[in-house]
């Protein structure tokens, strides 16, 4: 292993940050993966899963066992982890701009897409390199001025060539799920299998340019572009794992996640060892466009009569919300049906509050499907 030191932008005189990320193997020989955790700052089982996915990695590389190269960020922002406002974290937004942190990366297509239509050949795989060129060039030439800024260009300049993106994120409270960009399901599914997920979401580029489809997004977007003229492969699975809840912060939970992400490692050829056995599916995966958020029509106590996990019929109530000084009970009630894969974790609500999601199978939303 080695350790690289990835300085940002100072936002202030007398301060500045850097991000670290560990590697593994050789670069160049064989597949590579690449695994963050921490993006939203308060959201922290990714960090430990990662120490101990370390100790893995570090062990296999002294056997011989890396036959690629796995780049590891455990503390993927010190920005927002050193965010905190009256005792509380605030790790998803940057204090400075107001943005969130997994929103505003590089659409590739968008920048390089054309060009590159000109250029490709009969060979997919010298495609592939010809697209991981010029999304390095690309990269090359910008020049972040912002920690925000620096930030990023960090950790994409970091992932933009990986064949594999974990990205580790948690929800408030949750069920262990999974997003993607749909034509990259069938990558997916062995991972679904091995981490045990509950519930999948996909979508055709879901809006915002988060971190995992700024990654695959250029790959399917520029092999539909050239289909029937010149070959191109999904060069770049990008999932963002919410590994639960954001208090499921456990050293049980995480060796047994750093269990899967290691044998998912092996089951993609990074790391020699013996073929993991794949579990069967826990859930079929439905599109992003089909999750229900449960909103807040009202203020009131909430109190909530489903689990997380549970399947939910349509037109079933999934939570209350009470009025204490009128005693006034207004219902919230699914229209679809399907697992209820995460909630809220606060027991107050005010008008507009997300307070639930429901992966239903139809698709029924449009524009932009992820929340602030």
């Amino acid at each position: 292993m080695h350790t690289r030191h990835h300085v940002l932008p100072a936002q202030s005189l007398g301060s500045q940050r850097t991000i670290q990320s560990l590697h593994f193997g050789t670069p160049g020989q064989g597949p590579k993966v690449y695994i963050q955790a921490g993006l939203h700052a308060d959201e922290i089982p990714g960090l430990l899963v990662c120490h101990h996915l370390r100790t893995r990695l570090i062990a296999a590389e002294a056997a011989g066992r890396i036959q690629g190269e796995v780049v590891l960020v455990p503390v993927a922002n010190p920005i927002g982890l050193a965010q905190t406002l009256m005792h509380d974290a605030q790790g998803r937004f940057d204090f400075a701009s107001g943005e969130n942190f997994n929103r505003g990366y590089p659409d590739f297509y968008a920048a390089l897409g054309e060009r590159l239509a000109g250029e490709m050949g009969a060979d997919g795989e010298q495609n592939k390199l010809r697209v991981r060129a010029a999304m390095a060039a690309y990269l090359a030439q910008q020049t972040p001025h912002t920690e925000l800024e620096g930030l990023r260009h960090a950790l994409v300049s970091l992932a933009f060539d990986a064949d594999v993106v974990l990205d580790l994120h948690a929800d408030f409270e949750a069920v262990l799920h999974l997003y993607t960009e749909t034509p990259y399901l069938e990558q997916l599914e062995p991972l679904t299998r091995l981490l045990g997920a509950e519930a999948v979401l996909h979508a055709k580029g879901s809006g915002g340019q988060s971190f995992d489809e700024a990654m695959s997004q250029i790959w399917w977007q520029l092999a539909e572009q050239g289909a029937g003229r010149f070959p191109l492969p999904l060069a770049c699975l990008a999932v963002t794992v919410e590994l639960r809840s954001e208090a499921a912060v456990s050293h049980a939970l995480a060796t047994v996640d750093a269990d899967r992400i290691f044998d998912f490692l092996v089951y993609r050829g990074v790391v020699a060892g013996e073929m993991p056995v794949l579990p069967p599916l826990r859930c079929l995966a439905t599109p992003l466009a089909g999750s229900e958020p449960l909103i807040a029509v009202r203020a009131g106590v909430v109190i909530y009569r489903a689990e997380v996990g549970e399947t939910i019929a349509a037109g079933q109530v999934v939570c209350e919300l009470l009025d204490p000084q009128s005693g006034e009970v207004t219902l919230l009630r699914s229209t679809v049906s399907g697992v209820l894969y995460a909630r809220a974790s606060h027991r107050y609500a005010v008008a507009g509050r997300h307070l639930g999601k429901i992966a239903g199978g139809v698709a029924f939303r449009h524009g932009c499907l992820l929340s602030a």
